[in-house]
């Protein structure tokens, strides 16, 4: 496949993140920090993000399997995903963060734990879809994703 083709794959499957609602603005703000320098800042960035949230999902599995159930710190774990997310432009996993959290504010275990399934879905969905994303931008050997 040729470069300019490739590039074209690129700028496709970036828009499709944002129109389908994957990612926000604040991806796009990473992207601006990226330079010659540092031209995968971007993707080591979200990847530092995925090892953070990895920790976090297990942290929130194993408080959610507790009884009693402590919404604070179920609450608290919620408040560190949603920042993380939030950083990285994560749009649909913060709104499942905030979902969550609304559903600790009211007690709420069940839509705690329908929601926290909902999460991990979009986290993961995110997760291949911005790797199939990072895995075109290193074919075409560029840097710049904007």
């Amino acid at each position: 496949m040729d470069t300019k083709h490739l590039k074209q794959q690129v700028a496709y499957v970036r828009k499709s993140l944002f129109d389908q609602g994957y990612l926000d603005d604040q991806f796009m703000q990473l992207e601006d920090l990226q330079d010659d320098a540092n031209p995968n800042f971007v993707e080591e960035i979200v990847s530092s993000f995925y090892s953070d949230s990895a920790r976090l999902i297990h942290n929130i599995e194993q408080a959610l399997a507790r009884r009693p159930v402590d919404f604070s710190k179920l609450d608290d774990y919620m408040h560190q995903f949603k920042g993380s997310s939030s950083s990285i432009g994560a749009k649909k996993v913060k709104m499942e963060c905030s979902q969550f959290r609304e559903y600790c504010c009211a007690g709420n275990i069940e839509g705690c734990i329908r929601t926290f399934q909902q999460l991990k879905q979009e986290h993961a969905t995110l997760r291949r879809k911005l790797e199939a994303y990072f895995q075109l931008v290193r074919q075409t050997g560029q840097g710049e994703t904007s």
